[in-house]
């Protein structure tokens, strides 16, 4: 069998560069112990693991964030906004209540952010093209004043409607779904002409939909590995799925079944960005071993 690893495997440069803050912020003597990440550095277990064993906890986000900080405030030594960024209060109530903050915020997600705010500030109409429960998209909101219409589907497409006399602005959840995406700018274009269009998917994310749409074309099987709360992972598998019926979505080599490769040929590997490279490494290690 010839095994093909998608050349955008793995961590994206956003996640390697949180992952790489929160390593060296746990070894450092100046960084105030103990330290805590508000929800998950990245969507996969298998790096919170390994973030712990450095000592770094994690916090649950609640729905009011100051009650949440009060009941941690004498506890926490420092604070971390993950890859996925936060909304404006999170900076304010720390600022507020003198807890230090790292912020791994990807730098591609705080150009979504600071277009939302400069957007909201003008009242425009801003429409998020986005997975309303992630908590990117919830970031990138709450810089919009939490006034943007969201579209996770066409049905949310189809529903929307927006003031043509008033300024109208699209963003995207960076690791959203490039051809929905574009569906969606090609009609809020064609019913709102005058409508601003900001293309801040991330490019890595385009470049691996793109490369895996070919790769599911040209192998017999695909893999794509990631965690299900991965929603750039999910959205891998489910792309690969449409072109390939004989794709599937692990977490670790442990849950491939070897009789997916029945009168197989070529497998094709894919991971989100949020897959270790350790974990991608074990898969393709017990690939070779069939």
């Amino acid at each position: 069998m010839k095994i093909t690893l998608s050349k955008y495997a793995g961590f994206c440069e956003g996640v390697e560069r949180a992952y790489e803050i929160i390593k060296k912020a746990s070894k450092d003597k100046k960084v105030k112990k103990p330290i805590f990440v508000l929800g998950s550095l990245v969507h996969n277990q298998d790096v919170v693991n390994r973030i712990e064993k450095l000592g770094v906890k994690k916090i649950s986000l609640e729905k009011n964030l100051e009650k949440l900080l009060n009941s941690i405030k004498k506890e926490v030594g420092t604070l971390v906004i993950t890859a996925h960024g936060m909304g404006p209060e999170i900076y304010e109530l720390a600022k507020k209540k003198k807890i230090e903050i790292i912020d791994t915020t990807c730098p591609r997600v705080i150009k979504a952010q600071r277009l939302a705010k400069v957007f909201a500030d003008k009242k425009a109409q801003i429409v998020i093209v986005g997975d309303k429960d992630h908590k990117e998209t919830k970031g990138i909101n709450e810089w919009a004043r939490k006034k943007a219409r969201l579209i996770e589907n066409k049905k949310d497409l189809q529903n929307l409607k927006l003031n043509p006399k008033k300024n109208i602005a699209v963003i995207s959840q960076t690791t959203q779904d490039q051809e929905f995406t574009e569906y969606v700018n090609k009609f809020i274009k064609k019913k709102y002409p005058n409508v601003e269009i900001m293309d801040t998917i991330c490019s890595t994310t385009h470049d691996r939909q793109k490369e895996l749409k070919i790769m599911a074309e040209k192998n017999d099987v695909i893999i794509a590995i990631g965690s299900p709360e991965s929603a750039n992972s999910t959205r891998l598998w489910e792309i690969a799925k449409k072109i390939n019926k004989r794709s599937y979505f692990v977490e670790r080599a442990a849950q491939i079944n070897s009789k997916w490769f029945k009168k197989c040929r070529k497998i094709g590997v894919t991971a989100g960005a949020s897959t270790p490279k350790w974990v991608i490494e074990e898969v393709m290690g017990f690939l070779k071993s069939l």
